[in-house]
């Protein structure tokens, strides 16, 4: 199920996808992709799913949804986040781009 409040998450739209802030019932498509080839746990996935929803909030940008526009199917995301990486030299405070993609929407021009 969607969540009924605004999110202040701008939606982006294209000929082929629509990104807008995470919902609820992306959280299943959400935990059966994995990346780094190994499967998170439910618990690892939803920290993860948790983080990329609340960011938009905290920070002001963060990451979207992609949905496929002509299935209405949750495809992936993409976006910017700030992990506050202990890495010399520091890029705290600076953004970082992201995404991922199902593997049934790669090689389709989306990336």
């Amino acid at each position: 199920m969607g969540s009924p409040k605004a999110t202040g998450v701008p939606v982006i739209e294209t000929a082929r996808t629509i990104l807008r802030a995470h919902r609820l019932d992306d959280f299943d498509a959400y935990v059966a992709r994995f990346i780094g080839g190994k499967p998170r746990t439910r618990e690892e996935s939803w920290m993860r799913f948790l983080r990329h929803a609340g960011l938009w909030s905290l920070i002001g940008y963060g990451f979207w949804a992609i949905e496929e526009k002509a299935s209405g199917r949750f495809i992936g995301e993409a976006g910017f986040h700030d992990l506050k990486r202990d890495i010399e030299p520091s890029i705290d405070g600076v953004p970082e781009a992201g995404w991922a993609l199902a593997s049934e929407a790669h090689g389709r021009g989306l990336a």
